[in-house]
């Protein structure tokens, strides 16, 4: 089997068992760099570095994918996002 062959397997064997979604974080004039790096940090399981470098990507970007994964992993998570007053969204 090719390099090109098995990358496309792993394409397919990805999408079939519904890994293809993700959790968009939305920049707002409301919550601190310290608050959402704390979320991110406690929800979505970063390290601290990871939270710091997608709160400032949210901030300058305007938004960032924050976390991949299946719906049923992903819907529990987007919801403590917006408990905690971010803006978040699952794509």
């Amino acid at each position: 089997m090719s390099t090109i062959e098995k990358i496309q397997e792993d394409v397919l064997v990805e999408e079939a068992i519904g890994i293809n979604h993700e959790i968009v974080l939305h920049n707002d004039d409301v919550n601190t760099f310290d608050h959402v790096i704390d979320t991110l940090i406690r929800v979505c399981n970063h390290d601290e570095l990871q939270a710091e470098q997608c709160a400032i990507l949210v901030h300058y970007k305007g938004k960032c994918t924050v976390k991949t994964g299946s719906l049923d992993e992903l819907k529990p998570k987007c919801s403590a996002l917006l408990d905690a007053g971010l803006s978040a969204e699952i794509q």
